[in-house]
This record gives C-alpha cells, structure tokens and sequence, in this order.
C-alpha cells in the first residue's frame, strides 16, 4: 500500500505532539513556581491533570474510536486538544491551569488510542507491525523525552506560555494530514460503552492520585491518607466484580489471565512510572540545583530522547528474534540498574562522564520495554479490537506515568520537607521555613537573600531525588524478575502469523 508510510507519519506526528505535551510543560516548572506562586503540590497537579484525564478516559475512548471510526476520532481529538491548548496559554492562575490540563488529558485519552488502532488495521503482517511499532515507539518516546528540550528553547526566547501556544499548530498539521492521508476503519460490532465501569475506574485512579499527591500535606499514616488508599482499594475490587458481571465491560479483566497480556502491561507500566518520574525530578535539579537555564536543561536531556528512539526500533527487531522475555528482561534491569546509579547524584556531578551515561543506560532500557511489551500487547486480540488492546497498552503508559510523577514526586516532597526543617532549624523564620518546604522555588528564591540556604536546600533536593530513584530503580528490577517468570520466550513463528492473519476479523 502506497499510503502506508503517510498514515504512519500522520499517526506518529499525532503520537509525538500529545506525548510531547506529557513532558513539555516539566522543563516550565520552575518559571510556574516563580510567577503563579505554585507549590509542589501545585506543580503535582499541574504534571498529573493531564496524565490523570489521559489514563483515566484512554480505555474508552480506544472502544469510542472503533465504533465511531478512527480517522473521524483521531480528527476530533485533535481539533479539541489544540483547541485548550490555546486556552492554557491565556491564563493566569495556576487553578486555570491546572482545569485545562484535565481538558488537554481528556483530548489526547481520544487521540492516542487510536494512532495504535490505526497502525494495527494498516500493518496485519507481523514483520511489517513490528517495524512500524518501533517508528511509532520512537516517536512516542521522543515526544516524551523530547518535551524538556523543546519547552527549553520556548522558554529561552518566550514566556512559560509559550509551551502551550507551540503545540496548537503542530496540532493542527495533524490534522491535515489525517484527512489528506488516513482511510477510514472501524468495528462496526463494538458494544455500547460500559457507563459503570468507566464511572468506577475513573473514581478509582482519581482517588489513588490525589491520596498519593495531597499525603505529604495529610501526613503519610494520617487518617485521611489510610482512608484514600481503602477507598482506592476497595473501588478497584468494585471495577474488577463490575467488569465481571457487565454483559459488554470497558475492560475484559480475564485478558489479564493471558501472561503476553499481563506482563507486558505490567513492564510498560513500571517502564513509563520510572521515566516520567525521573523526568520530573532532573528538570528541577539541572535547574535549580545546578542552576542550568531552561534550554540548557532540556539540551542536557538529549541522550535520553535519543537511546530511547534508537532501541524502541531495536527492540521491535529483536523481539521476533531473542524472544519477548529476553528483550524486556533486559530493558527492565538496565532501567532499575539506571536509577540505583542516579540515586548517587551529588552537586557537583559530572554530565558528560556520569550523568550522559546514567541517561544512555536509562534511554536503552525504556525502549527496549517498550515496543517489544506493546507488540505482545496487540498480539493478543486480532486486529478488528486493535483498539481494545491499543487503549490498555496506552492505559498503562499513563497509569506508570501518572503514578510515577505521584509517588516519586510525593516522595520528594516529604522527604525534601523533613530534611530542608532539620537543616533550617533556627535559622530562618518559620513561616519562610513553611513555605520554602512548600515550595522548592520559593526556598531558590530564599537562597538568593539569605547566606547558607543554598547548600541547606541542595542538600535536603538532593535526599528527596535520591531517595525517589532508589524506589524507581527497586521497582524496575522486581518487574524485570516478572518479565523473566511470565513473559513469553518464543522467537517469530511465521506458520502462527499466517494462521492469526487468515483467522483475524477484517475491518472495513
């Protein structure tokens, strides 16, 4: 099919501009503390309202775009996320902000799902697939680690509103080329949306997020904190049973019995939780701890943008030769491997001998994630559902990066608070001391008037980066150990490939 790299452009055009949106905003942050008055807290949720909507609506939105249609889907989604895009460069209040965040989440929850769907329907051939999911991977992984150094330039030149204002006409490219080059497809035998399931899930991770966000204010043992982690709990006992018992569920919870499906949601989760984390954290550390510029530090974070790019195509070619398990056992340590190193960061580190190796083993690893575990995601419902199976591999992409930015930023917020106290005890006034725990640009600022805070504050950063990489680099080799137990070993099977091919449902 002549069109084939076309389509694929268009959808890795539209991947790119809403996963670049994930992290475009992180290098802002500073600037956001500074002029909004925006506390940690603040830059959570400024962060997590896109990630949040995103994860939260993605499992619908995916069975909306193969009913409805996945070119008319993908047009829609753009239209409205470049719409409140524009909006989001308006404003003046870091609430503002923060709602159209949820909005522009909202919008990509529709667009995201359907570039997978549409990638599916186009590329049946497993060979053919695979290659074209590791341009996609690279384009996804690119937007994402690319969004720090684009958000730096922007900031260099213009005002923090600028990294809103650029992604309106990337967005409207998108969409000209979706409907100059995309064909129209779409299961016409999708069932109507599970209202329930989708009111339960949405309750679920809203509840988990903001436990995990607002727990160092509340206290992590608080009652308040217990409390939204048992409700958290319970609404996602109250999904699995609905799902269960719901004639057409949002989500087939018994997919998860399947081991390809599983564990290679699971890897993509864990793999996603740990970059988005760290990105969080090193765009503040390059900036107020070494005092980086803006496009200095989104420069500095190239060599993640580019191994990610160079081994998400890797590792779309060697899965169908190693073997799944092998490929993302391997992304998987590398990763964990990658933040134990980081965990070591002091002041004045070396970029080019320590911190440019420690982004490379860190790049190589996510994208040998995921790709491969993406792959072995769609493998497992033919291509008629692509959508189906797009939408919870997406889903565990923001899921990780939702709760990455949550736990290790809530993390750093505690511990960060406690250490910059003791440090501080006494030697500044104590409603200073309150909001220099707040906020990290509020106690930069502090440093600036007051001899001696600087190192207090670097000191008390650096417990609170440490301690998130530490929890990160954990996660990751307990996750490679189940990619290792659960994850299938096999090499490419052209005899199995022509049989799904032959059996699959077409779509029209």
């Amino acid at each position: 099919m002549a069109r084939k790299p076309l389509i694929l452009a268009t959808v890795c055009l539209a991947a790119l501009t809403i996963n670049l949106d994930t992290t475009i905003v992180n290098v802002a942050l500073p600037s956001l503390a500074r002029e909004l008055d925006a506390g940690t807290r603040d830059l959570l949720w400024v962060v997590d309202g896109y990630n949040l909507a995103f994860a939260a609506l993605v499992l619908a939105m995916g069975s909306l775009s193969d009913r409805f249609g996945r070119r008319p889907s993908l047009v829609v989604g753009l239209a409205a996320f470049a719409a409140s895009s524009g909006v989001a460069a308006l404003v003046g209040s870091v609430e503002a902000l923060i709602a159209l965040r949820f909005l522009m989440g909202v919008s990509a929850a529709l667009i995201f799902p359907t570039t997978l769907s549409i990638i599916a329907s186009a590329f049946p051939e497993r060979r053919e697939r695979a290659a074209a999911l590791g341009i996609w991977g690279a384009a996804v992984g690119m937007g994402v680690a690319l969004g720090p150094i684009t958000g730096g330039f922007l900031l260099e030149h213009f005002s923090w509103h600028s990294v809103f204002w650029a992604l309106v006409p990337v967005g409207l490219v998108a969409i000209a080329m979706t409907l100059a080059f995309v064909p129209e497809s779409r299961d016409p035998g999708v069932p109507p949306l599970d209202r329930t399931g989708l009111l339960v899930s949405i309750a679920a991770l809203g509840t988990l997020t903001w436990t995990i966000i607002e727990a160092p204010a509340h206290g992590w043992s608080s009652a308040t904190t217990l409390t939204g982690f048992a409700v958290a709990a319970v609404l996602v006992v109250v999904f699995v049973l609905v799902e269960r018992s719901v004639e057409h569920p949002m989500l087939d919870v018994t997919l998860f019995l399947d081991r390809r499906f599983s564990a290679a949601s699971a890897s993509v989760t864990v793999a996603f939780f740990a970059l988005f984390g760290f990105i969080f954290l090193i765009t503040q550390f390059f900036q107020f701890v070494r005092d980086y510029s803006a496009l200095g530090t989104g420069l500095r974070i190239l060599p993640v943008a580019t191994s990610i790019a160079v081994a998400s195509v890797a590792g779309g070619q060697l899965a169908p030769r190693l073997g799944t398990k092998a490929v993302v056992t391997t992304g998987l340590t590398l990763l964990g491997s990658a933040f134990l190193w980081i965990s070591f960061l002091d002041v004045d580190v070396s970029y080019p001998t320590t911190i440019v190796p420690q982004m490379v083993l860190m790049g190589l690893g996510l994208g040998l994630v995921s790709t491969p575990a993406t792959e072995s995601i769609l493998q497992v419902l033919p291509p008629a559902r692509a959508g189906v199976g797009s939408a919870v591999n997406d889903a565990t992409r923001e899921l990780g990066g939702t709760l990455g930015v949550a736990v290790v930023g809530s993390l750093f917020a505690s511990l960060y608070g406690d250490s910059l106290a003791s440090l501080l005890d006494g030697r500044v006034d104590p409603s200073s001391l309150a909001q220099a725990q707040e906020s990290v640009g509020y106690a930069d600022a502090l440093a600036a008037r007051v001899p001696g805070v600087t190192d207090a504050v670097d000191a008390a950063f650096l417990d609170g980066l440490s301690a998130g990489c530490i929890v990160i680099g954990v996660l990751c080799l307990v996750a490679a150990a189940g990619a290792l137990l659960a994850l299938p070993g096999t090499r490419y099977d052209p005899l199995a490939e022509a049989e799904l091919v032959e059996t699959a449902p077409a779509t029209r």
